[in-house]
């Protein structure tokens, strides 16, 4: 595999760094791999570095301290992970945890690099806080969602977001699997999904979730 040019393509500032920038990127980042469940950024405990999904999906999520887990965001082919290396923005005050949704492919930029490019190339500091303000702006709409929004709501969007990324009608997620998405309880979810069905927008069989209603459901998801 060419990193340099797996960089150049992923990177949309990588034209605007100086040549001994980009070899210096280039001789640090390394491709990691995770398996499907993996979380492979805990909060404080780990600062590796940033990511850049070549192939694969992960969730960024948070963290109660009852063990109570919210997804933050999604992050998909080519999309940078910015908060794996939260520790190079002193202003972040609150711990995100990162797992691979399915089997995934990164590139890795070790964090001291990263931090360096953002001293030395002005295009690289204008690209991680136009980054910052996009990740967060996904935070404030979650929260805007759990404050504003009814739970079946919420789990209408969800579903109908889970149809479009796997492409399919036919969701293979545990209810246990939705409620950590969403913040909640299994039972919550289970209920609500029990009167989905009663009202004809999904059917239930073990591990699989079928969308009967489509239009229904974004009616609701609105």
């Amino acid at each position: 595999m060419d990193i340099g040019a797996q960089l150049k393509s992923m990177l949309t500032f990588w034209d605007r760094l100086e040549t001994a920038q980009q070899e210096k990127l280039k001789k640090s980042a390394v491709v990691r791999r995770f398996q499907r469940g993996e979380t492979f950024h805990r909060g404080s405990e780990t600062c590796s570095g940033l990511y850049i999904v070549m192939s694969g999906q992960v969730r960024v999520y948070l963290l109660s301290e009852s063990g109570r887990e919210i997804t933050l965001y999604r992050l998909f082919e080519r999309d940078l992970c910015l908060f794996s290396a939260s520790c190079i923005m002193s202003d972040v005050q609150f711990d995100v945890y990162v797992q691979a949704e399915k089997d995934t492919e990164a590139i890795l930029i070790p964090t001291a690099v990263y931090e360096w490019l953002m001293d030395h190339s002005i295009h690289v500091a204008r690209y991680t806080n136009s980054l910052m303000a996009s990740r967060f702006s996904d935070v404030m709409w979650l929260l805007e969602q759990i404050m504003f929004k009814s739970f079946d709501s919420r789990l209408s969007a969800f579903l109908m977001e889970q149809s479009i990324i796997e492409q399919s009608a036919d969701l293979y997620l545990t209810h246990e699997e939705i409620a950590r998405h969403l913040g909640t309880a299994r039972e919550v979810v289970t209920r609500m999904l029990n009167y989905f069905q009663s009202e004809g927008l999904v059917s239930l069989a073990r591990g699989v979730i079928h969308l009967k209603d489509t239009d229904r459901l974004d009616q609701l998801a609105k």
